[in-house]
Parts: structure tokens; sequence; C-alpha cells
């Protein structure tokens, strides 16, 4: 994987939506404000019957189409899409903070070692006494469910960065054609493969409670999670995974310390 230089690399934000026109517009006018702005932002319509698109363009965002139904879909069709160096990911109904898109390129350029930052989120609805301790429980429930599940931190696609060379030497292997998967979980098995995958806790990030509430909406992700994971076994049942992450871990670690020490100025 390359690595391009801190004042060089370049920011895509990937937005998909579907019917989300006035969050989307929301969403716009708070990347408008960041402290650090994106090179461009990529909105993927997957087949929206409201104003999404208009909004989109209207904002000054390149709209792609994709008409294959699905949230894995159109992520990838928006990460397969963009141009810049990095890849920011968030929701139509998403509210970043100001300096989110700062926040996160900053880590990159700090730690090129790493190919994924991944954040937290609050809940910008719903009774308001409940949004912080509910947003606390959940997210604390999905890393400690996906956790030892992958043998690594999963990612959370509302609050997501990637490197896109990372992304390019895995878009063959994510279900992107299967619409009943849950698109953050398929790709940190395919990211946590091969590459670091880290937390961002100053990327702050506020999301819609919408897909929680109502029981039915509740347990279509939690089956939408649990059928990701079915669909990765055998070959990534949970001690299978574990044994080889860390064998590769070890032989990567064992390359390293072999390899020569590095001269000043880069020569070896």
């Amino acid at each position: 994987m390359t690595r391009t230089a801190p004042h060089t690399a370049t920011v895509s934000v990937v937005i998909p939506v579907k019917d989300d026109d006035r969050e989307l517009a929301r969403c716009l006018r708070a990347l408008s404000l960041q402290t650090r702005k994106p090179d461009e932002i990529v909105v993927v319509d997957n087949r929206s019957s409201d104003a999404s698109a208009e909004v989109a363009r209207d904002a000054g965002a390149r709209v792609i189409r994709c008409d294959e139904p699905g949230i894995p879909a159109a992520s990838a069709a928006g990460y397969d899409a963009v141009a810049g160096d990095l890849i920011l990911r968030l929701d139509a109904d998403c509210l970043p903070s100001a300096n989110w898109v700062e926040a996160v390129t900053s880590a990159f350029a700090h730690r090129p070692d790493i190919a994924a930052f991944t954040g937290g989120a609050r809940f910008i609805d719903g009774p308001r006494m409940l949004r912080a301790p509910l947003a606390a429980a959940y997210l604390a429930a999905y890393a400690a469910v996906l956790t030892p599940t992958l043998g690594h931190l999963p990612v959370f696609g509302s609050n997501l960065g990637l490197r896109r060379d990372a992304w390019r030497s895995i878009r063959s292997r994510v279900h992107r054609h299967d619409a009943d998967l849950h698109d953050d979980l398929d790709l940190a098995y395919h990211l946590g493969e091969r590459f670091q995958i880290r937390y961002l806790p100053h990327a702050a990030m506020g999301i819609s409670m919408r897909p929680f509430g109502s029981g039915r909406g509740f347990l279509r992700r939690t089956w939408l999670g649990v059928r990701t994971v079915i669909v990765h076994w055998p070959a990534d049942f949970p001690p299978v995974r574990w044994t080889r992450l860390l064998l590769r871990r070890a032989l990567e670690r064992s390359r390293r310390d072999a390899a020569p020490p590095r001269r000043e100025g880069g020569e070896r």
C-alpha cells in the first residue's frame, strides 16, 4: 500500500443515500462548515424517490447513481468512484462535528501504518435523557460482540475513514451484491485481514436514533449482523480466524525485526 505525504493527501467523503433529502441537506451543510474542507463529496443515490440527488447537486456534491439495491452496493460504488487518497464515510442522517474531517485526516498523517480509523457517535434525536446512555450502550455492545468475533476492532460506517489504496486491495472481496449483509461488518472482515484498524476518539459524530425506533428495525439490523458473520464461516470461524491473524502478525513482526535499519535520508 502506497503512502502519500500528509500535506498532499486528498480527501473524499462518501455518503450513500436513499430517500433522505432533508437529513442529507443538514449533513451537507455541516460538511460545508468543516475546519478542513474535503476535496470532494460523493453522494451515492440508491434509487431515491425524493429530492436527494437534487439536494446533493445543489450543495456542490458529485452524485453517482447506484441502481442495485442495498447499502453494500451503494457504499462500494462510492468507494470505487472517489478520487481522494483518503475516503471518509458517513450516512445521510449523520451530523459531523466541525473538526471531523480535520481530526480523521490528522490521524492518518500521524499514523501511516494504519489503514482505517473508526470513531464513536452520539444520538442527536430521540428522548433527550436517553441519548447519551443509549449511544454508549449501543456502541459498547457493538464493539464487545464484534471484536472477539473478528479478532480485531470492527468499523462503524457512520464514522469511518480508510485509505483508498486499502479499499482497492480488498474491493473484489467484499460482498457488495448481497443487500442482506451488514456492510460495515463485511468491510471489517476484509480490512482487518490485511490491515490495521484503530479507534479515533476525537472524531465526533451525531447519528440518528431512527434505525432503533422500532423493534422490527432493531431486529433486522441484528439479523444482518448475524447473517454477515455466518456468510464468512467456516474460513472466518473465530478460532480459525484468530489463529490465522496471530500467525500473520507474528510473521510481519519477524520481517520487520530482520530488516536492516534505515540510514539518515531514507537510504539503506
